[in-house]
């Protein structure tokens, strides 16, 4: 199948400044959370501590990391039907509307600009960026370490013919990675495919890889449509009552895929990443049929044990509505149908 054909329609008309950009970058939706008073002093010792813990292995559960040749088994029993593969973290394979959608693919050792330092993945990723199959659109959803890697860009096969969709600003550096076709949203533009549509969405959270960037390229969640199919990929976010207002928008959903993990101390995460509950609230609110919990059991970022998101998960849907069969937690590389 030959790669999509893309067509880029803007929400704002040339010369509207949307209420998310400021002078210098851009900024939440209104009512957001925000970070404590105090914070500031916390995040030293909170670094420090976490730091500590990273020194530690990690033991992990019996069948949380598929191999890789079991991961790859399991995505071609698929047989190209429409489809989840969680790679580990906020990492996903996407297979909808016959085409492959690679998500936010962290898929090096460390979450850092230098190899070799920075937060360690202490789960394998469920396949290879070498052994991924072929990928037909590329979704970014911001810029942190952890969910944009240059090392896994560099080595995504056949990357010169992967259209990318990325937020504002950041198209630049696709390009230097060697991507020829990217595509920079604002939140609510959509990007239509022969296939697939995509629409970046409102996210509650922020973004810098340096010390001097803060803020000043976009973040965001993706809607993603084909045959009659819609799943909502939230890569990173606190949970704020802008997604009561998308669920009235582009709701209901097939499938949220929300993070639940990253969490603690509350003080300082909660501007930025929501817990289990909020994970939940967060689909609720985008009125989804099922919820995929993720950015858990991968990498150590902040104080909650690492395997305290899937317990808190679980009890957190039913007490929301949610049967047991449509509150899904994967195995690292494991493919389930949609």
């Amino acid at each position: 199948m030959s790669r999509p054909a893309l067509a880029l329609t803007r929400a704002a008309a040339p010369g509207d400044l949307p209420e998310h950009h400021t002078d210098r970058g851009f900024r939440n939706p209104p009512g957001s959370p925000t970070r404590e008073p105090g914070w500031e002093r916390e995040m030293g010792a909170f670094l420090k501590r976490l730091n500590r813990r990273r020194r530690q292995p990690v033991p992990l559960p019996d069948g949380h990391v598929l191999s890789p040749e079991a991961a790859l088994a399991g995505l071609a029993a698929a047989e190209g039907r429409d489809s989840v593969t969680w790679l580990g973290h906020a990492a996903f394979l996407i297979r909808l509307g016959g085409r492959t959608i690679l998500c936010d693919p962290w898929l090096s050792d460390h979450a850092s600009p230098l190899r070799g330092f920075g937060p360690r993945r202490y789960a394998p990723p469920g396949i290879p960026v070498d052994r991924l199959p072929p990928v037909d659109l590329l979704l970014l959803s911001h810029c942190h370490y952890d969910h944009l890697c240059t090392r896994t860009l560099k080595a995504l096969p056949g990357r010169h013919g992967v259209p990318a969709a990325v937020p504002l600003g950041l198209g630049r550096m696709l390009h230097r990675l060697g991507y020829r076709t990217v595509a920079e949203l604002d939140w609510h533009d959509r990007l239509e495919t022969d296939e697939v549509s995509v629409t970046a969405l409102p996210a509650i959270h922020g973004s810098a890889r340096g010390l001097f960037d803060r803020d000043r390229t976009l973040w965001c969640s993706y809607l993603l449509e084909a045959g009659g199919r819609r799943l909502w990929f939230g890569g990173d976010s606190a949970h704020g009552p802008v997604f009561a207002e998308l669920g009235e928008r582009y709701g209901p959903v097939d499938l949220a895929i929300v993070g639940v993990g990253a969490y603690q101390p509350r003080s300082i995460m909660r501007a930025v990443h929501a817990d289990p509950e909020e994970g939940i609230a967060i689909a609720r609110d985008l009125r989804a049929a099922r919820v995929l919990g993720m950015h858990w059991g991968t990498v150590l970022l902040t104080e909650e044990d690492p395997f305290e998101p899937p317990a808190r998960f679980g009890p957190a849907a039913q007490a929301a509505g949610y049967a047991e069969a449509d509150a899904w937690l994967l195995r690292i590389g494991e493919t389930r149908l949609l």
